[in-house]
C-alpha cells in the first residue's frame, strides 16, 4: 500500500472510529422504532439527517417511494460513482429481525467516511435509500431506482448484511411476486348451486395445478404461496377468491419461462370454472444477484485485514432486490458476522443480535470495510476496468 493510500485507509477508519457512539446511537433508535416497508419515516428522517448535516446533498420522496432517498457527496475531480446501498424496514410483528438497523446506518456511515477523501481523489459518494426490502405493497424498492433511472452514472454498488457468519456474496433467486384473484358469482350452495360460479375451486385448482407442474421444473425452482381470501360463509358458493404466490428461479430468463407456465395455470383454472382471472404485480419483482468474483475479492482482502474470518460458502438460498442493482452495475452483498453461527434471521434471537455489542461491532467494521473498498476502486481504475469487464462477460452469459 503506498504512503498516500495508506493515509486516505487511515482518514477513513478514523472518521468512522470518531463517529461510533454516533452510528451506534442511530442504529438502536431505529431498531428501537420498527417500521415495515414504505412506512419507515423515522428510519428515513435518522438517515437523511446525518448525510445532510456531513454536506450530502438529500433527495427524499423519489422513485415512487415516499420513504426513499438518494444522498449525494461529489467531488470537483472527476472519478467514478459508487454507490452504498441502505435498508432500513422492520418485519411485520417481530421488528428489526433482519438487521437493517445495521444495514442503513452501516452505508451512511460508509457514504460519510468516503466523503472525507474524495476531495482529494476524485469521484462522488452516494447513497440510495431504498425501501421494503422485505417486500409487501409496492416492495422492493431497488427495483424502483432500477425503473426510474436513477442508478445510470454509478460505476459500482455496495452493501453488508448481517448474519450468524461473515461470507462474501453468495447466490439469490430472482422472484415474480404475484396475486391471483378470480371472480365467480355468489348463489346459495345447497338451494341454487348451479346459479354460481365458485372462485375458490379456481384457486383450488391453481395450487393442484401448481403442485403437478414441480415434477417438471429445474431443482432452482421454488413455488409457494397462500390464499389471502377463500369466501365469506360455506353457505354461499364464493364469489371472489384470491391467492398470493411468490415464484422463484436462479435467473431472470428462467423465471420468466417459469411464470409464464404458472399464469397458464391461472388462465386454464379460470376457463375450467368460468371465473374471471385477475393477475396483479403487488410489488415489484426481485431479479438474482450477478456474482461478480474479482469484486469479491477486493471486499474479502479489506474485511480480513480488519479482522473478520470469512467462511466458505453458505447455507441456504433466499431472495434480495440488491440483485436488481446488480443487474444494472457491478454490486456486492456480503455478510457479516453479528452473533453465534446457528443465528437464523427473521427470529427473535437474530431481531436481539441486531442491537447487540456483537451487532455493533459488526456495523463499525463494515462501514470500514464498505469505504475502503470503495477507495480502491477509485484509486485503482485498472481494478474498476477489471470488474466491469467481468460484469459484462456476466451479464452475457446469463443472457445466452
Amino acid at each position: 500500500m503506498t504512503q498516500v493510500l495508506t493515509h486516505l485507509s487511515e482518514a477513513i477508519t478514523t472518521n468512522v472510529d470518531v463517529n461510533q457512539e454516533r452510528y451506534i446511537e442511530t442504529s438502536h433508535r431505529i431498531h428501537n422504532n420498527p417500521e415495515i416497508g414504505n412506512e419507515e419515516f423515522f428510519a428515513s428522517e435518522e438517515l437523511t439527517n446525518l448525510l445532510h448535516e456531513e454536506g450530502f446533498a438529500v433527495e427524499r420522496d423519489v422513485a415512487g417511494h415516499k420513504t426513499a432517498f438518494v444522498a449525494r457527496y461529489k467531488s470537483t475531480k472527476p472519478g467514478p460513482s459508487i454507490a452504498f446501498l441502505a435498508e432500513y424496514d422492520a418485519l411485520p410483528g417481530i421488528g428489526h429481525a433482519c438487521g437493517h438497523n445495521i444495514i442503513g446506518t452501516m452505508s451512511v456511515a460508509a457514504a460519510i467516511s468516503l466523503s472525507k477523501v474524495v476531495d482529494e481523489v476524485g469521484g462522488e459518494a452516494v447513497v440510495f435509500g431504498t425501501p421494503a426490502e422485505e417486500g409487501g405493497p409496492n416492495g422492493s424498492a431497488k427495483g424502483s431506482f432500477v425503473k426510474h433511472g436513477l442508478v445510470e452514472g454509478i460505476d459500482a454498488a455496495m452493501m453488508i448484511h448481517p448474519q450468524g457468519v461473515t461470507n462474501l456474496t453468495s447466490p439469490s433467486l430472482a422472484v415474480d411476486p404475484l396475486d391471483f384473484e378470480f371472480i365467480g358469482a355468489a348463489a346459495h350452495a345447497a338451494a341454487t348451486p348451479e346459479k354460481g360460479i365458485n372462485a375458490l375451486d379456481a384457486v383450488i385448482q391453481l395450487f393442484n395445478g401448481i403442485n403437478a407442474l414441480r415434477q417438471h421444473v429445474t431443482s432452482d425452482v421454488r413455488i409457494h404461496g397462500i390464499i389471502t381470501h377463500g369466501g365469506d360463509a360455506p353457505n354461499i358458493v364464493p364469489e371472489y377468491a384470491k391467492a398470493r404466490f411468490f415464484i422463484r428461479a436462479a435467473t431472470r430468463k428462467g423465471l420468466n419461462e417459469v411464470t409464464k407456465r404458472v399464469k397458464a395455470i391461472a388462465e386454464g383454472a379460470a376457463l375450467a370454472t368460468g371465473a374471471k382471472l385477475n393477475i396483479i404485480a403487488f410489488q415489484n419483482e426481485v431479479d438474482n444477484l450477478l456474482l461478480n468474483d474479482t469484486f469479491n475479492a477486493v471486499f474479502k482482502d479489506i474485511i480480513e485485514e480488519l479482522g473478520e474470518k470469512v467462511a466458505d460458502g453458505r447455507d441456504g438460498i433466499g431472495s434480495t432486490d440488491a440483485g436488481n442493482i446488480s443487474q444494472v452495475v457491478p454490486t456486492i452483498h456480503p455478510y457479516i458476522k453479528i452473533g453465534p453461527d446457528d443465528l437464523v434471521p427473521h427470529t427473535i434471537a437474530f431481531r436481539e443480535a441486531a442491537k447487540s455489542e456483537k451487532g455493533d461491532e459488526a456495523l463499525i467494521k463494515g462501514a470500514k470495510a464498505l469505504a475502503l473498498t470503495a477507495l480502491r476502486l477509485i484509486t485503482e481504475p485498472d481494478l474498476l476496468d477489471a470488474i466491469k469487464t467481468e460484469f459484462n462477460q456476466k451479464k452475457a452469459d446469463e443472457a445466452e
